[in-house]
């Protein structure tokens, strides 16, 4: 069943590499290892480009679920003692508002595969197990595989160094790669829950505690990577810390530090254009339209009649 799904996509996933390899070996050379360290880059540039659409999906789902959570967490307090209202009230709670809780899920599933398929071929690159279009290719996988950047060999680990031809060189990048990697994904992380998460977020706890655990298991797991397999993380995590960056500045979330900002950059835009709000305008005119009170001409004291 999987093998159904993930062969197409090895296939996909490996044709795009090996085409990239082919743009870049006039340039860098075919055995060089930038050619084949800048082609993982724009094989996972372009695989990230194509879920854009998926991607933004997910970010208006989650919004979704950031708006009603007021509601939602009202329903959880007011029917606390009965599970099954609670369950009725929310279910009605999304058919009104058109949300689907699953639906911010789903894109992160769909990508799911695809990002198993990528693993899996630079996984066979470094242990010289061919997947997609490199089965029956020797040549190309050898190529590949003993490609080196700063000397250090694609198929190189920071577990197994000793086995590569340059073993402080490979520690040392393998370190700095997983280093580089954790911060990334740290930085993703944390600014989302600092700048584009609500304060009253029944959800920002969780969000913390994952904001430590996932860096903390790449960078122990990443001792284990294949400078490869690396260059890949570190390139998705570059590309996810940038497009989150984008999101949170042009799209901000309603009722976040990210939309006060946003809101208070529009409005020094528009000051510097000489585009006043309806509201100021409104203002100044109201002022402007106040009658004032006619103060009594004083007449002169020969005319004044005794009453």
């Amino acid at each position: 069943m999987f093998d159904f799904i993930l062969n197409p996509l090895k296939f996909l996933v490996s044709w795009i590499l090996v085409a990239f390899h082919t743009v870049l070996s006039p340039i860098f050379g075919s055995a060089s290892g930038a050619t084949w360290a800048l082609s993982i880059v724009g094989l996972v540039l372009v695989i990230r480009t194509i879920l854009i659409p998926l991607f933004v999906k997910q970010i208006k789902a989650q919004r979704n679920l950031q708006v009603i959570q007021p509601k939602m967490k009202e329903i959880q307090t007011k029917y606390a003692g009965d599970r099954e209202r609670q369950s009725q009230e929310m279910m009605k709670l999304y058919s009104e508002t058109g949300t689907n809780p699953m639906a911010s899920c789903f894109p992160l599933l769909a990508q799911t595969p695809i990002f198993f398929a990528l693993y899996s071929v630079l996984q066979g690159i470094a242990m010289l197990n061919p997947q997609g279009v490199f089965i029956g290719n020797e040549k190309l996988l050898n190529s590949a595989h003993e490609a080196t950047v700063f000397g250090v060999p694609l198929y190189g680990t920071f577990l197994n160094a000793a086995e590569t031809p340059a073993p402080a060189a490979t520690k040392v990048l393998a370190v700095v790669m997983v280093v580089l990697m954790t911060i990334t994904m740290f930085i993703t992380q944390r600014q989302l829950i600092v700048k584009n998460v609500a304060a009253d977020n029944p959800m920002v706890q969780q969000q913390k505690i994952l904001l430590y655990v996932f860096p903390l298991v790449f960078a122990v797991g990443g001792v284990g990577f294949p400078i490869g397999v690396l260059t890949y993380w570190l390139t998705t995590n570059v590309w996810s810390m940038g497009q989150q960056f984008w999101v949170i500045r042009n799209n901000p979330a309603p009722g976040t530090p990210a939309e006060a900002a946003y809101l208070a950059r529009k409005a020094a835009k528009d000051a510097k254009k000489g585009i006043v709000s309806r509201e100021t305008t409104e203002n100044e005119n109201s002022e402007s339209t106040e009658p004032t009170r006619a103060q009594p001409r004083k007449q002169p004291r020969s005319k004044r009649k005794k009453k």
